[in-house]
């Protein structure tokens, strides 16, 4: 059994994240924080885990978290890098889901964060958790900074047309759309349902902090050379991600050959038939991302790759993350059909 600490679990991917490894056949949950919550019972919190957590949420205390082989960070940006130094020197391994672990520059975190990064020292050893493409430096991974929601469905889309070098790399788009659980669990005017049903808009279209992000996965495949156009959107529904990636061939080439054998042996990444069109309810509650390529007569390609932001974009890929480290099956308390309606 892992022996495992969740910091921060009152927020949508940290019960999330208690909805998984709850049931996951290997883990033991042995202490789950919460400074505002503490004292109080998960399910008191989340009604949906009664009968299957009988826990209480505790202050942080360095002391049960160094017992843990695990500890998740469930956090805000910002938080876990300034308690992970002393974790790692008690010999516990790390999984945040924050962005504190994400860069490889603290210069960049600094920049779309707007602080120093309080330990440079460890941000250069962590690892970026994309299992499709980190496995080997995932399983011996100290610290693994779990990939954004966007960045995963985007970087999953485009990986395997930049890996054959087939597109131009300086002509991408991706227009993606969001549920609102994207917003994280505290209230704003901009997720209130008066404000977000029957209604449609772009955010961040002149930076988003996870355009960044998604630009240093993908410039390792082109030699630098990166142009991306990035635009998100939100739409009135809670969970789901769908991108719609778009770029040009620079010849002839069996795209969907190409991306049915790139993706062959992935657990978790399903390449649907040609000329399908994947939907977010088709994986919600999953941890799949769905893709589909569509290429043009003129040589435009068009990928759409859909996740459940709450599974694929955070807790499920962070779970898969612990499966790797830890030597586990990968799919352990991950394989599950997404939930219809």
């Amino acid at each position: 059994m892992v022996n495992v600490g969740i910091v921060g679990a009152t927020g949508y991917t940290g019960v999330e994240l208690l909805r998984l490894l709850i049931v996951h056949p290997q883990v033991e949950l042995r202490a789950i924080t919460s400074r505002s919550e503490a004292g109080r019972r998960v399910d008191d919190l989340y009604p949906s885990l009664r009968g299957y957590c009988d826990l209480q949420f505790v202050a942080p205390d360095a002391v049960q978290l160094h017992d843990c082989e695990i500890v998740f960070f469930a956090t805000p940006n910002g938080t876990a890098m300034h308690l992970v130094p002393a974790l790692l020197d008690a010999g516990v391994r790390v999984i945040d889901l924050a962005a504190d672990f994400r860069f490889r520059n603290a210069d960049d975190w600094q920049q779309w964060y707007g602080e120093p990064h309080a330990c440079p020292d460890v941000l250069s050893e962590a690892v970026y958790g994309l299992p499709e493409v980190q496995r080997d430096s995932i399983a011996s991974a100290r610290v693994v900074g779990n990939p954004g929601c966007y960045p995963t469905s985007v970087q999953l889309g485009f990986i395997p047309l930049l890996e054959q070098g087939v597109i131009d790399p300086t002509r991408l788009i991706a227009d993606a759309k969001s549920g609102v659980s994207g917003a994280g669990r505290g209230a704003s005017v901009a997720t209130l349902f008066s404000e977000a049903a029957d209604n449609l808009n772009a955010y961040g279209a002149n930076g988003h902090r996870h355009q960044p992000e998604i630009e240093q996965g993908l410039r390792g495949y082109t030699n630098g050379q990166l142009r991306l156009t990035f635009v998100p959107h939100l739409t009135p529904m809670i969970r789901g991600i769908h991108a719609t990636l778009y770029a040009e061939l620079s010849g002839d080439t069996d795209v969907q050959a190409l991306y049915e054998t790139r993706y062959r042996d992935e657990p978790f990444v399903d390449v649907m038939p040609s000329g399908s069109h994947p939907q977010t309810r088709g994986v919600r509650g999953s941890n799949v991302c769905r893709l589909a390529v569509h290429v043009k007569p003129d040589g435009r390609v068009i990928v759409l790759s859909v996740i459940d932001n709450l599974v694929k974009g955070a807790a499920g890929q962070a779970v898969q993350n612990m499966n790797i480290m830890c030597g586990l099956e990968e799919t352990a308390g991950l394989d599950l059909p997404a939930v219809v309606p």
